[in-house]
């Protein structure tokens, strides 16, 4: 299982800026990268138990990409200060510049998953609404779970 889940988004997962995202710090317990991993990983388990109409391949991607804003927001630029508001749209500008094929599904999900935190965001598709399930799951996780960050500092 875990093979074609990587299969599915591993030029995603070796790009010079997916890598990146190592190096954001990410809701206090972890990164951008393995935040985006979780989600994704989350968005696959659903399809895999509960069978969807979404290709998986399509959904697995879009839940990849729902945060690459590819930069910190924690240095207080600017530009950074309306982050939780603004991220989705960096996001979805990175995700078209790095990959110009995304569907429309995949364009709801990074746009709009701030719901319902955003509440004009209102998801338009499926894989949108699952979007933001698994994005809060995944953060109370970041949140509550073990400290992967410091340990991954620390290294």
């Amino acid at each position: 299982m875990e093979r074609e889940f990587f299969g599915l988004i591993q030029d995603i997962l070796t790009s010079k800026e997916f890598e990146g995202m190592k190096a954001y710090r990410h809701h206090v317990k972890s990164n951008l990268y393995d935040h985006s991993l979780k989600v994704a990983y989350l968005c696959y388990l659903h399809h895999k138990k509960y069978g969807t109409d979404i290709d998986l391949r399509e959904f697995v991607r879009g839940a990849l990409l729902h945060d690459f804003y590819l930069y910190d927001w924690h240095d207080m630029a600017p530009g950074h200060k309306l982050h939780l508001f603004t991220h989705p749209k960096y996001a979805l500008q990175n995700a078209l510049e790095h990959y110009p094929d995304l569907t429309y599904r995949q364009q709801d999900m990074i746009r709009n998953h701030m719901f319902p935190i955003m509440p004009f965001t209102l998801p338009k598709t499926k894989a949108g609404w699952l979007i933001c399930l698994y994005d809060k799951v995944a953060a109370l996780d970041d949140y509550l779970g073990e400290n992967k960050w410091e340990k991954r500092k620390h290294a």
